[in-house]
């Protein structure tokens, strides 16, 4: 039954990461509150892992596992929180982070040996131009934003890179080890490289309101635990391009949940953008 509803259950937990950002990003800068983030989820896997009685992998799985907490939740969510905290177009952000998919197709290609069928790449594009038109409200006044910087760009295609490289390096070095003990050892990874990014570059200042415990609790609990373990189960199941097609979706759903949660409008180019996202990702 969840191998059913993993796909879905996951892109519906990873598209309500913008709550969590959206609530909790205005008391902490961007890699204090990741490296806090990742802090909080580390221990309580600990503490699962030592209640379910689950070994500690290898110094060399565990090694693999940081690299794979460093690309994704260290270099894809820290430069992702960081381009936007400076200035960066949501819209535009999500835009370029679309092409995610197409990107770990072709480093799959690559590094696993892995083809795609001329199919999956048809209906890949064919996604991405269906996620252009969920985007496209959200890009409405950007040309006049100052947040639109070559730096902003460049960090937000190494993101793009990050996650892309960290699912193929899952599927290639880490999907022997234990989901609980090595998705662990990924977030103390992730912890120290945000970690040393905060001492550098920030000041660590937190304000400790309720609203930012709150959307510290649903990161940690939903995203960090939920979303990230399902996707883990997810690459060590499919092939690198079915996983990836997954994100296509992440717009959409955060789309629908943006109109239920805050009243946002759904034009009707948005809503038949959505339904081509859905057929193509379908047939991919």
């Amino acid at each position: 039954m969840l191998e059913r509803i993993a796909p879905a259950l996951f892109v519906f937990l990873w598209s309500t990461g913008f709550i969590g950002a959206k609530y909790g990003l205005p008391y902490a800068e961007p890699f204090t509150f990741l490296a806090v983030r990742m802090a909080i989820t580390f221990v309580l896997l600990i503490a699962m892992a030592v209640i379910l009685r689950r070994n500690w992998p290898g110094w060399t799985a565990a090694g693999h596992s940081m690299v794979t907490g460093i690309l994704i939740h260290g270099g894809y969510l820290g430069a992702v929180f960081w381009v936007i905290g400076n200035g960066m177009p949501a819209g535009i952000a999500a835009l370029v982070v679309a092409m995610q998919p197409l990107l770990t197709v072709l480093i799959a290609r690559l590094l696993l040996g892995e083809k795609a069928t001329v199919r999956q790449i048809i209906a890949f594009f064919v996604a991405l131009g269906g996620v252009f038109m969920v985007i496209l409200p959200r890009l409405e006044g950007v040309s006049q934003s100052t947040g639109i910087t070559p730096l902003n760009f460049a960090v937000t295609l190494l993101s793009v890179l990050a996650i892309a490289l960290g699912t193929v390096y899952q599927k290639r070095f880490a999907t022997g080890v234990g989901l609980v003990s090595g998705t662990a050892a990924q977030y103390f990874g992730a912890c120290l490289f945000l970690a040393a990014l905060s001492l550098t570059f920030e000041t660590g200042h937190i304000e400790w309101t309720l609203q930012f415990v709150l959307a510290m609790t649903w990161l940690v609990v939903v995203l960090s635990l939920g979303a990230v373990m399902l996707l883990m189960v997810l690459i060590r199941r499919n092939s690198s391009a079915s996983t990836a097609s997954l994100f296509y979706l992440v717009p959409v759903f955060t789309a629908i949940l943006a109109w239920i949660l805050f009243g946002e409008t759904l034009t009707l180019l948005q809503i038949a953008g959505m339904a081509i996202v859905v057929i193509a990702v379908a047939r991919a």
